[in-house]
């Protein structure tokens, strides 16, 4: 079965925002998540394409080679989809936003409590990742450079030590849920069951709260990080630093930092993939007659090139090996020279008449028509 575009699964139009994609993937992940419709394998199968479809265009990089390439253009890029693990890899969809409770609360308002488990039941939480920009010169991305930056993020409180409790006197059952972490209203045939506003869903209560983290465990902290960026890299590629999010809730592991690299144009370069492009001005005599002429490289160095008689404007000549470097090896892609052949705007007695019998000695006709405009 041939598979839908991912725009028209999400029900988006193409130039639509990622807050657009988010909102349509919520609400079709909300109608048709198995939990909802246990047994409808129509329903799971609109999940996991709407997920698949999500996992591509929620991605800057997977979104702009599916928008040039289509399908074959995001093929094998992230690997299996793995649904099971949608609450963590889209926690910043249902994590809030639905009125404090997030994804779970939604089903536990559906199901009266029994589709989702309660904060309590949960423990510990794995802690957000966090996302970091920043912008490098050409020549850093071609050779890899190390940047430091300063971020903030969530760790473990050092007072309480992410107990959350000043001292020893730790938690308590909630007294409003009972340690159920969650509270009924309505009664009769229809009762509707919501997180507990006393003790958010945990089920328990700290008796004592710690003064330095006001009982969440957690405190936020400056800090600084050297990066290392490596070469090759290009816009829109990212260095991932394991552990450096957020602390995890309840002693949960922490998230990531994502650093996602942006490269400055070069004043005079052009970077396709591996290869350079630059463009370099030669005479009309070095043109015609051939020379050998000094080019620079992103290197710092001059090379000397070879530009054989009769080149013509716009020609390409290949430098091997004075590319980019790939990323991921020692290995370099080649630089493209553009010759860029200049005519003088002004030239004294001499010059002219030297041009006048150059042009007479190769015989040039003052008509010119290399087209025939005849039928």
């Amino acid at each position: 079965m041939a598979k839908r575009d991912y725009y028209e699964v999400l029900g988006v139009e193409k130039n639509a925002t990622l807050d657009e994609i988010k909102k349509a993937y919520r609400k079709l992940a909300i109608a048709n998540h198995p939990d909802r419709n246990q047994g409808d394998s129509a329903a799971e199968d609109r999940f996991k394409e709407a997920t698949e479809a999500y996992d591509v265009l929620s991605d800057e990089k997977k979104r702009q080679m599916y928008d040039q390439f289509g399908f074959a253009g995001v093929d094998g890029a992230s690997g299996p989809h793995d649904y099971s693990n949608v609450y963590r890899d889209f926690s910043d969809i249902f994590g809030s936003g639905f009125g404090g409770g997030g994804f779970e609360d939604i089903f536990s308002s559906f199901f009266g409590g029994g589709g989702a488990r309660s904060r309590a039941q949960r423990g510990p939480e794995a802690g957000a990742s966090l996302r970091y920009d920043i912008e490098i010169d050409f020549k850093d991305a071609v050779f890899g450079t190390k940047v430091e930056i300063a971020y903030s993020h969530q760790v473990a409180c050092d007072v309480c030590s992410g107990s959350g409790s000043q001292g020893s006197t730790g938690k308590k059952t909630c007294p409003t849920c009972h340690g159920s972490g969650q509270v009924s209203r309505g009664g009769g045939f229809f009762t509707i069951a919501s997180t507990c506003p006393t003790c958010s869903g945990a089920g328990q209560v700290i008796e004592n709260p710690c003064p330095s983290c006001h009982g969440t465990g957690l405190k936020r902290k400056q800090q600084k990080v050297k990066v290392t960026v490596p070469a090759g890299v290009d816009t829109g590629s990212r260095v991932v630093l394991r552990g450096m999010g957020d602390a995890g809730p309840n002693g949960g592991p922490s998230g990531d930092l994502y650093v996602y690299i942006n490269v400055k144009a070069h004043r005079y370069f052009i970077r396709q993939g591996d290869n350079l492009f630059v463009q370099i001005p030669i005479s009309m005599t070095q043109a015609a007659l051939g020379a050998e002429i000094m080019v620079p490289t992103i290197d710092g160095k001059k090379i000397k090139l070879s530009v054989p008689s009769g080149t013509q404007h716009g020609k390409m000549l290949r430098l091997r090996g004075y590319g980019s470097t790939r990323l991921n090896s020692t290995e370099r892609g080649d630089m493209y020279v553009k010759i860029e052949i200049q005519v003088p705007k002004r030239l004294n007695s001499k010059a002219k008449k030297i041009m006048q019998e150059l042009s007479d000695a190769l015989g040039e006709s003052n008509e010119p028509n290399p087209v025939s405009f005849e039928e």
